[in-house]
């Protein structure tokens, strides 16, 4: 369903109670009986699971599909290990010179598993009409991370600055193809994952990750459709000046970081998601562990009109449903007793 994106970030910064944002996608597996393999290579069954997740949640303010940070570089050619419990991860690399870098190929829409996560999301857009529908998508120097190694990746921007930048280019001219190409079958949005940017200096932050973020936003962004830009690093409030100039209006930020400190820089038109533990709450916390990191987290936050509260990144397949839901229960006490 086509939305106006735009009015969409001024409706919830002008709300008075915000709804809770998780990305919540690989934990439908329990609900369903399979494993992440056979989510990941159903367009079928990620549209079901997303179906599935927000007739769960219906109290989420948007539906988001799976985060699989893998996805870019296997359609590159990159080896990827697959597992039934946990979310695909890329081993090794496939560039580590410049005559690699330069005869590296920019492939095409549908390489690798790319055409079965655009065919869900065009599936669950039909299914799930009661909110945005955001594709998950990798950022410009996280997918050149992989591409290069991530270790590697950090090493070159010093040693081998053109390198890395040929690698950027390409990737960069990929991703545009790949969120228009979600865009063309009715996403409202995408959420762009740049976690490994989160590890740079401010300076480098911005050579390497701003830059080649703000040509995405500018080749894909429109009043119908969000670019939202998520980075779980730790170094990303020393970034936040560069990152707020990236052209996104939605910021999600990692449990790395203490979200009191991000709040006060970040603009009053921009909303700043974040930041519960996926890992040590939502997978291995209780609901009791849940619904009060969560009640805490809107103590210190839910001032700012611009705070809406969130996961800190992808909650793992195998998160309990109990801890899921105490999240919402938290939400829901912060503002019984605030309102």
């Amino acid at each position: 369903m086509k939305r106006n994106m735009m009015e969409w970030v001024d409706n919830v910064l002008a709300a008075k109670q915000k709804q809770g944002f998780l990305v919540l996608s690989f934990p439908a597996i329990q609900k369903m009986g399979i494993t992440v393999k056979d989510l990941i290579a159903s367009s079928d069954l990620q549209a079901q699971a997303m179906k599935i997740v927000a007739d769960a949640t219906p109290e989420a303010a948007a539906s988001v599909s799976m985060m699989d940070l893998s996805l870019e570089a296997e359609a590159f050619g990159s080896t990827v290990h697959f597992s039934d419990d946990e979310v695909p991860t890329v081993t090794g690399s496939i560039v580590h010179s410049e005559e690699e870098a330069d005869a590296l190929k920019v492939p095409e829409i549908g390489a690798g598993r790319t055409q079965i996560y655009i065919d869900a999301i065009g599936k669950a857009v039909e299914l799930v009409q009661d909110r945005p529908v955001f594709a998950g998508v990798i950022g410009p120097f996280s997918l050149a991370g992989r591409l290069m190694d991530v270790t590697e990746a950090m090493i070159y921007c010093y040693d081998e600055p053109d390198m890395v930048h040929t690698v950027l280019e390409k990737a960069t001219e990929f991703l545009i193809k790949y969120i228009n190409a979600y865009k063309a079958v009715g996403a409202n949005g995408v959420l762009v994952a740049e976690p490994l940017a989160g590890l740079l200096s401010p300076s480098l932050e911005e050579e390497f990750s701003c830059d080649y973020m703000k040509k995405i936003v500018e080749a894909t962004q429109t009043d119908d459709f969000l670019v939202c830009y998520h980075n779980c690093g730790n170094c990303t409030v020393q970034q936040i000046e560069s990152i707020t100039q990236n052209g996104c209006r939605v910021l999600h930020f990692g449990n790395a970081i203490d979200m009191a400190d991000m709040m006060p820089k970040v603009p009053e038109n921009i909303i700043a998601m974040g930041n519960l533990d996926p890992a040590g709450l939502f997978r291995n916390g209780t609901p009791e562990t849940v619904k009060a990191a969560t009640v805490e987290l809107m103590e210190k936050c839910a001032s700012y009109p611009n705070f809406v509260p969130s996961s800190g990144c992808d909650i793992p397949p195998l998160s309990g449903w109990d801890n899921i839901m105490a999240f919402f229960d938290g939400v829901n006490e912060f503002y019984a007793k605030n309102n």
